[in-house]
């Protein structure tokens, strides 16, 4: 089969012919329908994060349909239409017992530590395989296997509640999709922060009020727009030091901020000031359960998470074009979302 490897850091991917892979007793064989490409490919290929064993071959969003399965695979069969949850986990460790099996002390993420999917198949455990409703697009299944998923948890992880205001920083593709999960979680006013138009144009059309923070001090005008109160929940989508400040800066009493977006760089709180005499927390986000798919395609199912703006263009699995949508994402380019179609 066709698959598009990592050789080594800071070099172009490559196109190589790989044998496809047999599945085990456990295991499921998926023909790829479509891979999205995500902005952590581009740092797995910048060297900024780990990868390994190298050779490997890149893409953690993945939906397909089944081309066979191991020997102790019930729940599916050839055909069907399915979606991968990211992480190939043991099932049984500490963590994967309390349902947190981010934190498997042996589960390797796909398309990071085992092979992804930027290739014609790839196998996965049968217990990392879900269902894809007929009425979601196989691109759209992909792209939701990260960035919506990892929005819905980061919203978990705060625990939104009904009626409070949430402000999101970074509208791209995590924070369309946490606009749009937070409102079908009953969250009252949302505030989408960011410095493109077009990205906070298209937040406005999902019900968020707008914030240029090129334009206005987005702490200053989030305190503003709720009368000096500040915002019951903030998610940093970003990784910067400064939006991860300012959605600390931004929230009202008892206020919970969800840091979600990577860096290795610090930032600064002022304990009492932004902290403790607001009872405010801090709280990381990492990755997302596969416990929480189901409910996500749910929402995707019946349109309260609307992925259809967000396939800006489909490329062929074509090593050239694969390289070039990364450059662009080490640019911070304006597209929301390319995905692979094989």
């Amino acid at each position: 089969m066709k698959a598009v490897r990592l050789i080594q850091p800071k070099a172009p991917l490559e196109l190589h012919d790989v044998p496809t892979p047999k599945p085990g007793s456990r295991d499921v064989l998926i023909r790829v329908k479509a891979a999205g490409i995500c902005h952590s490919d581009a740092h797995y290929r910048s060297g900024i994060s780990r990868v390994e064993p190298l050779p490997l071959t890149l893409g953690h969003e993945v939906s397909g349909v089944v081309e066979s399965v191991g020997g102790d695979v019930a729940q599916f069969e050839a055909g069907d239409r399915v979606c991968v949850h990211y992480m190939a986990t043991c099932g049984h460790c500490d963590y994967c017992d309390l349902g947190s099996e981010q934190f498997c002390t042996t589960g390797k993420m796909i398309g990071k530590y085992r092979d992804g999917g930027y290739a014609e198949f790839i196998l996965v455990p049968d217990r990392s395989v879900f269902r894809l409703p007929e009425e979601i697009p196989f691109e759209q299944g992909a792209i939701m296997m990260c960035s919506s998923s990892t929005s819905f948890h980061a919203l978990k992880k705060v625990r939104l509640q009904a009626g409070e205001s949430v402000a999101i920083y970074g509208v791209g593709g995590l924070g369309i999709s946490a606009v749009q999960l937070a409102k079908a979680m009953g969250a009252g006013e949302v505030f989408a922060v960011d410095i493109n138009e077009r990205k906070l144009d298209l937040a406005k059309r999902f019900g968020a009020t707008p914030v240029n923070a090129a334009k206005t001090d987005a702490v200053e005008q989030i305190k503003s727009l709720t009368n000096g109160r500040g915002a019951d929940i903030a998610l940093e989508l970003i990784g910067l030091p400064k939006t991860m400040r300012q959605a600390v800066q931004s929230l009202a009493i008892f206020g919970r901020a969800g840091l979600v977006g990577l860096t290795r760089e610090t930032f600064e709180v002022a304990p009492y000031d932004e902290v403790l005499n607001r009872e405010a927390e801090i709280i990381g986000v990492s990755d997302h359960l596969a416990s929480e798919i189901p409910q996500l395609l749910e929402f995707a199912r019946t349109r309260k998470l609307d992925l259809s703006h967000g396939i800006i263009k489909t490329i062929p699995l074509d090593v050239g074009q694969i390289n070039t949508t990364l450059d662009g994402l080490e640019r911070f380019s304006d597209d929301i979302r390319v995905v692979i179609t094989p």
